[in-house]
């Protein structure tokens, strides 16, 4: 066949097979890497401060609620950032946002250098707002990473390893900031602690910004499925707004589900990470270590999970059946964590906790993935966009209810409440319609390429 590949469609002599060309790069392994990184990164600096909330309350002076607005900064700015963000990933592309959420990354944390003195509450929040700001350019990012760079079958894995780059960060913010902060009344020992983790996070934060201004491209120069390529054409040819856009993931029944669904999965989530602190030290005072750990052991288990389901989804393409179980077990695991808490054996919540994290944690690259198989061909910024935001907001709610619960009724009554939400949410779920349209589209171009080939054999 006399063909060449030019811009990444290949034309054919006989102009009769006129379709989009695919090529793997190998240096989207490299791509996926460093996104996990800068994204553990801002993910470590959005728990470091909760997993320590009683130390970090005591050493500024601070009410606990007070406290805990330093993780849900990172949920308030994302609601009306996330919109401008997706607009800005839709038009100018992978690497403008890349380099605005690492960078942002970075300068949060050289802001918190400034903070580690009792009277300067004011600048941790500031540093910590600045992070926030920078979640907005990478929570919404996996799928995008995923579509952009790999191949149809190797898409739901990738989305879940870049999901698993930030769940790593979050277990190193529950494992690190306890074993280098020390819970003792010598504010000044704890000022020279703090100092050191916040000097730490910035050097690596602001190397990893640098790689991603050096090595990060919009895309590759050929696309990695049929899919993506056909996308790419469709978003040259700027067939529809990003307004209209939003507009169809929110007034169609199916996508409209899914966000609200995804929210109150993902923000119980957030909520139990940001109280995990004060759940764990209500039934085991002076357990601030074992805090962080059983917070490890829930986010690594969850990182097997989200590796797990995704290559699952890779092999299986059974998006609505996964979804449906995972949300099942999330609820079944919420109600054994709840109900194990308070039995004075800590072993045992760390068994339930990491049983929760399996299936919580695990959650979060299917629900990605679902969205952008029944999205499509929406951008799958603009989809993960508004799922991130449904969590961000249950995510403040749920804190801020269970954050009154605890005191007023107990840790039993803020879980409980927890496991009502996650029930609405399975029931919820059952009712989506699973209609895989990049699967479908993927197909189709597929057969329709056979069928020219076939029956054009002197091309």
């Amino acid at each position: 066949m006399d063909s060449e590949a030019k811009a990444g469609v290949l034309y054919s002599s006989s102009e009769v097979v006129c379709q989009p060309a695919t090529k793997l790069y190998t240096r989207r392994w490299f791509i996926l890497a460093l996104f996990c990184l800068y994204s553990g990164t801002n993910a470590f600096q959005w728990i470091q401060y909760s997993i320590i909330s009683n130390i970090i309350t005591r050493f500024y002076g601070v009410e606990i609620t007070t406290t805990d607005w330093l993780s849900m900064v990172y949920m308030l700015v994302y609601i009306p950032l996330i919109f401008p963000a997706t607009w800005l990933l839709d038009t100018r592309g992978f690497r403008v946002v890349a380099i605005l959420g690492s960078s942002l990354n970075a300068l949060g944390a050289l802001i918190k250098i400034a903070s580690a003195e009792p009277h300067l509450f004011a600048v941790t929040m500031l540093g910590q707002t600045v992070c926030s700001i920078a979640q907005v350019f990478i929570l919404g990012m996996p799928s995008k990473v995923a579509a952009t760079w790999f191949g149809p079958k190797e898409v739901s894995t990738a989305c879940a390893i870049a999901v698993f780059g930030n769940q790593l960060g979050v277990a190193i913010g529950f494992l690190l900031p306890p074993q280098i902060v020390p819970d003792v009344d010598d504010l000044e020992v704890v000022a020279v602690n703090l100092r050191y983790m916040f000097i730490g996070t910035a050097a690596v934060t602001t190397v990893l910004a640098i790689l991603v201004i050096i090595f990060f491209k919009k895309q590759p120069p050929i696309a990695p499925s049929l899919a993506q390529a056909n996308f790419l054409t469709r978003q040259d040819a700027k067939e529809e707004s990003y307004l209209q856009s939003i507009k169809k993931l929110v007034f169609r029944v199916p996508s409209f589900l899914l966000i609200i669904t995804y929210g109150i999965n993902t923000g119980s989530f957030y909520a139990i990470s940001t109280l995990l602190n004060q759940e764990i030290l209500d039934s085991y005072p002076d357990k601030i270590v074992d805090a962080g750990q059983i917070g490890l052991s829930m986010v690594v288990v969850g990182v097997v999970g989200s590796i797990v389901w995704g290559i699952w989804l890779d092999r299986t393409r059974t998006y609505k059946k996964t979804t449906v179980a995972v949300y099942i077990l999330t609820l079944i695991s919420m109600g054994l964590y709840t109900a194990t808490l308070n039995l004075g054996q800590l072993w045992i919540v760390y068994v339930s906790s990491s049983l929760l994290g399996f299936t919580m944690t695990g959650y979060l690259p299917i629900g990605f993935e679902f969205a952008a198989e029944i999205t499509y061909p929406i951008s799958e910024g603009s989809s993960s966009g508004l799922l991130n935001a449904s969590a961000q907001t249950f995510g403040i709610v749920f804190t801020l209810c269970m954050g009154q619960l605890i005191p007023a009724v107990s840790v039993l009554g803020a879980n409980i409440f927890l496991c009502g939400a996650l029930l609405i949410g399975a029931i919820v779920t059952v009712t989506i319609s699973e209609d895989l349209r990049r699967q479908r589209e993927n197909q189709r171009l597929f057969d329709q390429i056979k069928t020219e080939i076939v029956g054009n054999p002197s091309t």
